[in-house]
């Protein structure tokens, strides 16, 4: 018998308000630079692939992956503003690293605060995320936070998705035999794979083919 829902953060319960690229334009422009928020795009993905992998380690990640992200950024930068002098590119991560947790950046779906409201009474919810520390201001800010009795983020866990072992250990600190737990999440590796390998059940959500109201009509079969 599911006891407890597991959710992914971002794709699953909210999403940025505009592109990755836009936000990066805006934060450029406070800094005085003009960059295009189409190349920041490009940039953005194609540097988030060439992010390795980590393996999981005892205990927290140094520093809540501020330097995961500060290398992240560099990577962008690199390829929309090559010349870009160290001072203003430290300078760019700081701005964006606080502007990616205030109000008004992220966005609910549309259907989040409902589900979460008649879910709340009958199972634990939690959110598991390979995000850091910011997401829990991102949460309060969009209204959510009181509806979970825990959040899991993996540079406090030490352990990212899709390393099933950020699964393993949520469990530890929460008490639950998989076969208890059903995992929410939008991504085929980080959610679906790895969370099944961890042994829990899975809700595959795949907007616009479903969404989270969906969710509930199964967990009242």
């Amino acid at each position: 018998m599911i006891k407890a829902i597991f959710f992914d953060a971002v794709g699953t319960l909210f999403q940025l308000n505009g592109t990755v690229g836009h936000h990066y334009a805006l934060v450029a422009n406070q800094v005085g630079l003009v960059l295009d928020g189409h190349q920041l795009d490009d940039a953005f993905y194609s540097a988030w692939k060439k992010m390795p992998q980590r393996p999981a380690i005892d205990g927290p990640r140094e520093d809540d992956d501020k330097g995961w992200w500060h290398e992240l950024v560099d990577l962008v930068l690199n390829q929309v503003a090559p010349l870009l002098s160290q001072f203003d590119r430290d300078n760019f991560f700081e701005i964006a690293y606080e502007h990616f947790a205030e109000p008004g950046v992220w966005q609910l779906y549309p259907e989040v605060s409902g589900v979460l409201e008649q879910l709340q009474p009958r199972f634990q919810l939690a959110v598991i995320s390979n995000f850091d520390g910011r997401l829990r201001f991102i949460l309060e800010h969009l209204g959510i936070a009181k509806f979970f009795t825990h959040i899991f983020i993996s540079s406090e866990i030490g352990a990212d998705k899709p390393d099933p072992e950020i699964f393993r250990r949520a469990l530890k600190l929460i008490d639950f035999k998989p076969d208890q737990v059903l995992h929410v999440g939008d991504d085929s590796e980080r959610d679906w794979k790895a969370a099944s390998a961890a042994g829990l059940s899975i809700f595959r959500l795949d907007r616009p083919n479903n969404s989270l109201r969906d969710l509930l009509t199964m967990s009242k079969q």
